[in-house]
């Protein structure tokens, strides 16, 4: 009790596991290919949330070329709700979606309606292990830049979302040999469109 944060940070209940999400697939199962790298197709997602919980943004990204998605969720963070919302954000490209890994936040306890519309595998990172995707970590973080934690998130703060997703999707990065990350799932997705043509 002594201490600066007196332990506040360990509230969270001991032993909780995420197991109030009925049928998982841990990230354990999840294959090297994919941990590597070694295909394209395979997405992170998250939450970003506003001050005080209220309002959220859904984010996404692919873990080869670094492309990022993000959308505001008008009707909150319920599990259907972002269950359609990802959705929409991924079928047009659904036959490059392989997987996606997220973590056991209840926002998305319908992760089966994912996996079924989209043809594809939803894997659960281990509970508080957010390092497990570290890449929609790292770009929630770059989109802090633009929606700070200090603020909630609404429709007014959001209306420029689609901007802030061109403006990461258009910055060179090093890890891409200073390609941009657009211009990377570009490349991948024409690929495919022009084999099936």
């Amino acid at each position: 009790k002594h201490t600066r944060h007196q332990l506040k940070h360990r509230k969270r209940p001991v032993g909780m596991d995420g197991s109030r999400i009925k049928d998982r697939i841990s990230i354990d199962q999840r294959p090297e290919k994919i941990n590597n790298r070694e295909e394209f197709g395979h997405f992170e997602m998250d939450l970003v949330v506003g001050k005080n919980n209220q309002g959220a943004v859904l984010t996404m990204t692919e873990r080869v070329s670094k492309f990022f998605m993000c959308q505001y969720l008008p009707n909150g963070k319920k599990a259907i709700e972002v269950a359609k919302t990802v959705n929409n954000m991924l079928l047009p490209y659904k036959n490059d979606v392989h997987s996606i890994t997220t973590d056991n936040g209840l926002e998305f306890a319908a992760h089966q309606l994912i996996a079924k519309k989209l043809n594809t595998t939803i894997y659960f990172t281990h509970p508080y292990s957010s390092w497990e995707k570290g890449q929609i970590e790292n770009m929630n973080k770059l989109l802090r830049q633009y929606i700070p934690k200090h603020e909630i998130i609404n429709q007014y703060n959001t209306q420029n979302i689609n901007e802030i997703q061109k403006k990461l999707n258009n910055r060179p990065r090093k890890n891409l040999g200073f390609h941009k990350p657009i211009e990377i799932f570009s490349k991948f997705i024409n690929q495919k469109i022009a084999f099936a043509s």
